[in-house]
């Protein structure tokens, strides 16, 4: 029988606030979807929303969270700093509070560990003058991350973090001696299919909350025809996508389902309650199917070493 509910958990960021466990993730949505997807989240509870410059949509965004007519203060909101941004992140913040009509982000990301050449042809994916590969410049992404920290006594971000970082490019930022703020969230692709259990249990020990982004796979996700997943869901009379987001729950990460559906938004936000027996049983199910990542951008560097 189904125990299915709105999930209302959130987790402690070590800055002392809270970040509520579901959020909206809008990668892909465009400007048209993705103002009723967030006006449609924000109705059926959600209050979280994860955006980034990249997806070239927080104006929609901020303009669906202003006419939500929820108080500004009741939502968690999450933007990136993008890549061709790293040498200029003053800028890159101002330009993302502007499109999105906010005064302040609760959460500003290093979205890729990397720095592109805004060289004026593209302001976001560059390529060398030669055509060849995306011009990625010479930069080191721990000057980066000094350069946010100075965000945080503006007031107009509340915590800073990283995304799609491996724990040895973590442990070197945490190393350095220009880190004085410990990174408040790391967001990475997490799923059956890749589980990274070794890098979430680093980051908890390091106290960083762990963010899952494309939680049901890639689009069209053959990962929720897994007989596993099925099965589970079954058991507890839902879908395999409840499923895998209730996974990410139970694992303590948050998870950041994306969807212009707003039947589908509305289900995302219900989980139920796993047995241990069975996330232990998901957690298994990249050791059959095989470890799969979904995103990973050919930029002509090594990313996830």
């Amino acid at each position: 029988m189904s125990t299915a509910q709105k999930s209302t958990a959130s987790l402690k960021l070590n800055t002392g606030v809270s970040i509520p466990q579901i959020g909206l993730g809008t990668w892909q949505s465009t400007e048209d979807e993705v103002y009723g997807a967030v006006l449609a989240a924000i109705k059926a509870g959600y209050r979280h929303i994860d955006t980034a410059a990249i997806y070239q949509n927080e104006t929609a965004v901020g303009k669906a969270i202003k006419d939500s007519g929820i108080p500004r203060e009741e939502l968690f909101v999450t933007t990136k700093l993008w890549c061709t941004y790293h040498t200029r992140v003053q800028q890159g913040l101002d330009e993302s509070l502007e499109r999105l009509g906010l005064e302040y982000v609760d959460l500003y990301l290093m979205h890729w560990p990397l720095a592109m050449n805004s060289n004026g042809s593209d302001n976001w994916f560059p390529f060398k003058s030669d055509g060849s590969t995306r011009d990625v410049i010479e930069w080191d992404y721990v000057k980066t991350y000094e350069s946010m920290q100075e965000l945080l006594p503006s007031g107009k971000v509340k915590a800073i973090g990283i995304s799609n970082f491996t724990e040895e490019k973590i442990e070197r930022l945490l190393n350095s001696e220009t880190t004085k703020v410990k990174p408040a969230c790391l967001q990475i692709e997490l799923h059956p299919l890749l589980p990274q259990q070794k890098l979430i249990d680093y980051c908890k020990s390091k106290d960083i909350v762990v963010e899952a982004y494309s939680p049901l796979g890639s689009t069209g996700a053959p990962l929720l025809k897994n007989e596993k997943l099925i099965k589970i869901a079954e058991k507890y009379g839902v879908s395999p996508a409840t499923i895998c987001i209730s996974w990410a729950i139970w694992r303590g990460t948050v998870v950041l389902p994306k969807s212009v559906s707003s039947a589908r938004i509305e289900s995302n936000l219900v989980v139920v309650k796993l047995d241990d027996e069975d996330g232990e049983q998901i957690n298994t199910i990249h050791e059959t199917e095989g470890v799969q990542r979904f995103v990973s951008p050919k930029w002509g560097v090594v990313i996830f070493d």
